[in-house]
């Protein structure tokens, strides 16, 4: 019988991979989706629950702790969970070692650019000057 050549399950996987990873990203994805769909029904049900859909009441609803720190940990979880969900898709169909190296680098980057100028407008909303 040579290297690697077996008639049981566990004898055919070897060498295929470690089973010591992916189970955190995995777990990850999961506590994300779930926290955006708290956060996402918190949202709607904010906007719902304004007495005028018009921009000075949203303004005053955005200044208020209640309004901005849900907010702000929806702009987070959603860049967290895109960014996981992109790097999974490029794990998947990217090959080449370096090209994918790069594109998760670029992935990596935009995220954080993303979110950032996200957080940023909303500062500037919930503490900047009145409209």
């Amino acid at each position: 019988m040579s290297t690697g050549d077996s008639s049981t399950p566990i004898g055919k996987a070897g060498g295929l991979g470690s089973a010591r990873e992916g189970g955190e990203h995995w777990l990850t994805e999961r506590v994300t989706s779930i926290a955006l769909l708290l956060l996402g029904t918190w949202f709607i049900a904010s906007i719902l629950l304004l007495p005028k859909l018009d921009p000075a009441t949203f303004l005053e609803w955005l200044r208020a702790p209640s309004g901005a720190i849900p907010m702000a940990l929806l702009v987070v979880v959603g860049f967290k969970h895109a960014l996981d969900g992109m790097k999974v898709f490029i794990d998947d169909y990217v090959h080449e070692p370096g090209a994918n190296f790069v594109i998760n680098t670029l992935l990596l980057f935009l995220a954080v650019a993303g979110g950032a100028i996200s957080l940023y407008a909303l500062a500037v909303l919930s503490f900047g000057a009145a409209s």
